[in-house]
């Protein structure tokens, strides 16, 4: 899309510009995103969201109109805004649920977003340009040649249409706020009744600043998810460009197609894990517990996953020279070369498996946490709203930090931790460190304090 923006000169430029766009929508999403979560707090979870899927519907398709980068990167930025109150989705999803179900509705989260990245993927790269991809069928339709990315929008915008329609006739409104007059003493108790008005003004002692919600648990919960989101923003980024670096940089000299498989491979017991291990595991062991574990599993993983390197350069030496890993597949498994080739890919997917279940124990579990540290629910909103602005921010931070230390570790060639090892170092350095201040994280973050509404004072 971007080379055929007049601001690019040369295939070079092609990187920067490209970033440039990516990070517009990030720094977008995360500025509002704050303010999306305390919007909801005051107006109502329902109309927070049709806002936000409003506006981005509107604005995807603008952008499937782009013909200038002046545009794209406007509409893009506005794209952001309005994917901002994803925080309000975390808010609704709390106060639907409980504690029977709240671990399985949390986990379906994260496995939506997962699902979403790979569709949108592969919708941006089957459907942009069609009528030159697919010129029997798109080839006189001259809109698509006027705006050669408006069909990927079109149908990545098709879920999104569908989202406001169910909003609009479905959905209803999730936060319930007793009024500020007398309140009965069964609400008192947070059962709400026939009479109990859904979106009211709040009184002074109801509505309370960010900062009086930043007490010392609540710091330290939001710092944990910082480090776990800059790790796991770290490792997204690198795991590629280590898997296809040949050796001699400290990477498996993977090619694209032995990429694709290991995280294929990996990925799939995303859904078992999310949706059936997760919930019972939080049924026995609690919320900070399966956080705690999660920490701590990934911490050797992130140690040990760059060492593959040094078993993917001895099957080099062993067959012939740097005959790229790839092509052993058509040696003999029984071979010294292809034992070793074997043993690669069963530590490496045994690593990976094992971070991929640490993710999600610990990333699901701190979701979960956040959410039952907010004290009312008219807090809610704001707690998943601050959240929701740190995490964006670490998927701004840190592909550009592991992508720079990458660079700078194999280029340089210095001893460990500082060679190759060094992102991943540093990665399990934030996880051990977050696994720490889990640790002293007091029991009562396992209880969902929004459950009981607020008292009026006597």
């Amino acid at each position: 899309m971007v080379e055929g923006f007049d601001i690019v000169k040369s295939p070079e430029d092609v990187p920067f510009y490209a970033g440039l766009l990516l990070t517009s929508y990030s720094l977008c999403q995360a500025i509002p995103s704050m303010y999306w979560g305390v919007l909801s707090d005051r107006i109502g979870r329902r109309p927070a969201l049709l806002i936000g899927l409003a506006g981005d519907l509107a604005t995807f398709v603008l952008f499937g109109l782009s013909k200038s980068f002046t545009w794209a990167i406007v509409t893009r930025s506005l794209n952001g805004v309005f994917a901002g109150n994803s925080a309000v989705v975390k808010s609704v999803v709390a106060e639907i649920s409980d504690d029977s179900n709240r671990p399985r509705m949390t986990a379906l989260l994260p496995l939506m977003w997962n699902i979403g990245v790979v569709a949108g993927s592969a919708v941006g790269g089957l459907l942009a340009d069609p009528a030159n991809q697919y010129p029997s069928i798109f080839g006189r339709c001259e809109i698509f040649r006027t705006f050669p990315y408006l069909l990927p929008c079109l149908v990545g915008s098709l879920t999104t249409a569908m989202g406001l329609f169910v909003g609009l006739f479905k959905l209803k409104e999730t936060l319930v706020i007793p009024p500020v007059a007398a309140v009965p003493e069964a609400q008192e108790n947070g059962a709400a009744t026939e009479s109990t008005p859904l979106v009211v003004q709040q009184s002074p002692e109801q509505q309370q600043s960010m900062l009086a919600l930043l007490t010392p648990t609540c710091r330290r919960v939001l710092t944990i998810n910082v480090l776990i989101c800059l790790a796991i923003s770290m490792y997204y980024h690198i795991y590629s460009m280590f898997a296809a670096s040949p050796p001699r940089d400290g990477g498996l000299g993977f090619n694209t197609q032995g990429i694709g498989i290991s995280l294929a491979i990996s990925g799939l017991v995303v859904i078992y894990l999310q949706l059936v291990a997760y919930p019972k595991l939080v049924q026995k062991y609690g919320t900070l517990r399966c956080c705690q574990i999660g920490l701590l599993g990934m911490v050797p993983v992130f140690f040990a996953i760059p060492f593959l390197s040094l078993l993917s350069a001895r099957v080099e030496q062993l067959v012939a020279n740097r005959v790229p890993v790839d092509l052993l597949v058509s040696q003999s498994w029984m071979s010294p070369a292809g034992l070793e080739y074997g043993m690669l890919w069963f530590l490496l997917l045994a690593l990976l498996l094992a971070r991929m279940v640490g993710d999600i124990l610990a990333f699901t579990s701190i979701n979960l946490i956040v959410s039952n540290i907010a004290p009312t629910k008219t807090t809610l909103g704001a707690m998943n709203g601050m959240q929701q602005f740190s995490s964006t921010c670490t998927r701004i931070i840190g592909p550009m930090l592991s992508g720079t230390l990458w660079g700078w570790s194999i280029k340089h060639k210095m001893v460990y931790p500082f060679n190759s090892h060094l992102v991943w170092v540093l990665c399990g350095v934030l996880i051990a460190v977050s696994w720490k201040m889990a640790m002293a994280l007091p029991s009562s973050v396992n209880v969902f304090a929004s459950g009981q509404l607020p008292r009026r004072r006597q």
